[in-house]
């Protein structure tokens, strides 16, 4: 019994490892953009260093989950953990953006399969009455890389060279894959199923489109130009197919009978609504901390250390009750936190401290922490191994879902509101002060350029920027709000022990 428990928390390790590369790539990627580009070039190409990879992760994660149900988890995360790393390898060598798009995109075939199937090895591994325990350890992890990224990225990138930041996966990835392939012995037993190819062919090309048109969206070209439109559109009429395709398949990629499970249905709601505020706030108080504040990225992210301790701290502390309590009774009071905390933050202003800021994002960070493990759980609670898989990846597609587009509308809103505040407080100041009024606000986020700004046009830039920034975040009190209605939707249910 003995050796048994340490081959399983060996193979734990192995898939926390998994986990964390996997969540922390993009956090890594984003604060080395900038000096990629002054090394590759194609500056008009950047926004594929994240699109490629989203595009392929989104649209591997329901398929890897329903064939790891068919034909085994860990020949499919072996698979997604080296297609990953081979990815990581191809995406430190490249020589133009062009080619970093395509390792980028391979590199999220692999991510597509980590994560989903790593969530419901435990299920697999741990007896039913620990899953809770070791789901927290997920969840905890996920909160330490969104945020831990940047900072490991920002290092990285100032003291080595921005290629390492893919190559760091690399000795990671290779400890994950011993201890998996070493120490997890699975069921050869297998519910022989067929492939859902009218799925896959629909699915796919459905989230390349929807993809595209979000990250393009407004940077690229016009929110209303014909290429975004006709992404809109193909998206729209794709995942129609999609669904009806779903509705005749014999063994669909998603199935939609899970949906009549009230807990399914709601930790998948639960899991976009707070995915989509919670990346607001990870995204825009950086922005805040260093264009209106006044400090540098690695400052920014160390405010943002209190929110990942938080969540870190309850993740694990919410998996664990779910023997003890519905999951409506243990997400209620957490939600609850959350939304105080996201509406603390619309309270900051140019003049806020220091301590106010670390003290809100503390206050965010323990209230989401326990979606990132309850959610999940409540996903595959009431399935059987035949389905876990495509329970959890399903989960893992919305929340990522729900990310992508909060990012893309709250950029919207966020960056509507600066210009307009800008041209308001700019009005009648002539030519020169005038054209401030169009200024990027992300260029006043460099200690470089502010240093050359005149001390009032700084001043009210600072003031534009926090406005924007808290406003964005009145606005993301909607979806943090509809996260907390759901979790009652979710009724009486609770994680039952074998």
């Amino acid at each position: 019994m003995k050796a048994q428990n340490n081959r399983i928390q060996l193979v734990i390790a192995g898939l926390l490892l998994g986990i964390f590369i996997s969540a922390m790539d993009n956090t890594v990627v984003a604060t080395a953009t900038g000096n990629i580009v002054s090394h590759l070039g194609g500056l008009d190409k950047i926004v594929w260093i994240t699109a490629a990879y989203l595009m392929t992760e989104m649209a591997g994660m329901p398929i890897f989950g329903k064939l790891s149900d068919m034909y085994g988890r860990k020949r499919f995360f072996i698979f997604g953990l080296c297609m990953f790393l081979f990815g990581s390898m191809l995406c430190g060598t490249a020589q133009s953006m062009d080619q970093l798009a395509l390792y980028r995109a391979i590199q999220g075939i692999g991510g597509g399969a980590l994560m989903p199937i790593a969530f419901t090895i435990i299920f697999d591994v741990v007896p039913r009455e620990q899953a809770g325990r070791f789901s927290g350890m997920f969840g905890a992890v996920f909160g330490v890389a969104s945020i831990f990224g940047p900072l490991l990225g920002s290092f990285i990138t100032d003291h080595i060279s921005w290629r390492w930041i893919f190559y760091i996966n690399v000795p990671v990835g290779i400890v994950t894959f011993l201890l998996v392939t070493f120490f997890y012995h699975e069921s050869k037993n297998h519910t022989k199923q067929r492939i859902d190819w009218w799925g896959v062919l629909t699915l796919v090309p459905a989230i390349v489109s929807l993809t595209f048109a979000l990250e393009f969206g407004g940077t690229q070209y016009a929110w209303t130009s014909f290429p975004i439109l006709a992404g809109f559109v193909l998206t729209v009429l794709l995942f129609l197919a999609f669904i009806l395709a779903e509705t005749k398949a014999s063994d669909p990629i998603v199935s939609f009978a899970m949906f009549r499970n009230r807990a399914f249905t709601g930790s998948n709601l639960v899991g976009i609504f707070s995915g989509s505020a919670y990346i607001v706030a990870v995204i825009y108080i950086p922005i805040y901390i260093q264009g209106t504040l006044g400090g540098s990225a690695i400052t920014a992210g160390l405010e943002l250390l209190p929110m990942m301790l938080g969540s870190s701290l309850t993740a694990p502390l919410g998996a664990m009750f779910c023997n003890k309590f519905s999951y409506r009774s243990i997400l209620a009071p957490f939600a609850i936190v959350f939304l105080l905390g996201v509406y603390l933050l619309t309270t900051l202003t140019p003049s806020s401290a220091t301590w106010q800021v670390i003290l809100y994002m503390a206050i965010v960070g323990l209230g989401i922490g326990p979606t990132f493990s309850i959610t999940g759980m409540a996903a595959m609670g009431e399935f059987d191994a035949s389905q876990r898989g495509a329970a959890s990846s399903t989960n893992s597609f919305v929340r990522e879902l729900g990310m992508t587009v909060g990012i893309v509308i709250f950029g919207v809103i966020q960056k509507n509101l600066f210009q307009t505040r800008l041209t308001s407080v700019f009005a009648g100041m002539g030519k020169i002060l005038g054209s401030f009024s169009t200024m990027d606000p992300h260029a006043i986020m460099s200690p470089e350029t502010r240093s050359h700004i005149p001390t009032f046009i700084l001043s009210k830039l600072s003031s534009a920027l926090s406005f924007s920034v808290t406003h964005a975040l009145l606005w993301d009190l909607i979806p943090a709000f509809l996260a907390f209605a759901v979790v009652f939707w979710m009724g009486r249910s609770k994680f039952e022990g074998m």
